[in-house]
Parts: C-alpha cells; sequence; structure tokens
C-alpha cells in the first residue's frame, strides 16, 4: 500500500514555493513603485487645469506639487478655498515646517494656542509641532496658499509629548 503524504508534501511545498514567488513579485512591483514616485520633482510650471482637487464641506484644495524635490519630501505645495465659517481642519501640529500665505479673505490664525487677526498678504510660518490653523471669519470666500516639507538634511524634531495632533 502506498502512502499519498509524499505526494501531499510534494503538493504543500511547491504551492507554498509558488506563494513565495508571486508575494515576492508583488512586492518587487510595490518596492519599484515606491522608487519611481520618489523621485524628485523637476523644473516645471503646473497650471491649475492640471491640478488635483480635493473636496471637503470646508472647501476644496488644489494640489500642485506633492512628493519631494532636490533637497526636500514629504513636500505638499497647494492652494485652499475656504468657506465663510469653516476651517480645513482644527488647529494641528506635525513635524512639517509650514509657511501659509493668505491670498484673499479674512480670518484668525491659531498660532501656539494664541488667537490672531488674518489679512490678505499675511504669511505665517510653523516651525514643527507647533499648533496651528486657519479659520475663515469673514463674510466671504478665504483663500490661502501652503507650503509644507521636511528636510532631507536636517532630521525633524522628536515628538515632544503625547498631546494629541489635532485640538
Amino acid at each position: 500500500m502506498t502512502s499519498k503524504r509524499p505526494f501531499r508534501r510534494t503538493v504543500f511545498c511547491f504551492l507554498l514555493v509558488a506563494g513565495a514567488g508571486l508575494a515576492l513579485t508583488a512586492l518587487a512591483a510595490v518596492v519599484e513603485t515606491d522608487r519611481q514616485a520618489a523621485q524628485p520633482s523637476k523644473s516645471q510650471v503646473v497650471r491649475q487645469d492640471e491640478t488635483k482637487v480635493t473636496r471637503g464641506e470646508w472647501g476644496h484644495m488644489l494640489h500642485y506639487f506633492a512628493g519631494e524635490s532636490q533637497g526636500t519630501r514629504d513636500v505638499l505645495v497647494a492652494v485652499a478655498t475656504v468657506e465663510p465659517g469653516k476651517a480645513v481642519h482644527r488647529a494641528h501640529r506635525h513635524s512639517m515646517e509650514e509657511y501659509l500665505m493668505l491670498l484673499e479673505g479674512a480670518g484668525v490664525w491659531s498660532l501656539d494656542g494664541k488667537e490672531i487677526p488674518a489679512k490678505a498678504g499675511d504669511v505665517l510660518y510653523v516651525e514643527p509641532w507647533i499648533y496651528h490653523g486657519l479659520t475663515n471669519t469673514g463674510d466671504k470666500a478665504l483663500r490661502f496658499a501652503v507650503v509644507r516639507y521636511t528636510s532631507k538634511g536636517v532630521a525633524p524634531p522628536s515628538r515632544p509629548d503625547e498631546r494629541p495632533d489635532e485640538l
């Protein structure tokens, strides 16, 4: 009487090796895609009609650049339109440096626990891990530009405490 166990073991081993091969192939494709996506941006002009648009109950944001450049990573360059009485999100913090420029409208800057009147032409710089935000307190749409990034040459500071990142 012949045992079916060696055959079953052979089939099991074949399936295991084939599955591992498929998994490694898929992983290699993901790594290659990530490597390609991580290539620094090249010099270019991005037109408004070429941007990715994010919409929310607060308004919309046009994403001009994301990814990395020669000296930065985690880059975001965008322009947001915020409806009266709204904010993209509440005061928040993160490990990246950020600049916000108020292009049109009026509102209130939130910066490190303080509220400061905001008007067109203002520029806010935010260090890593400092709470910040912008709320439209006017009666018309507010527009602001944002540039956020992490330097490739300088490690971001460690999280300073366990407080939440959004208030």
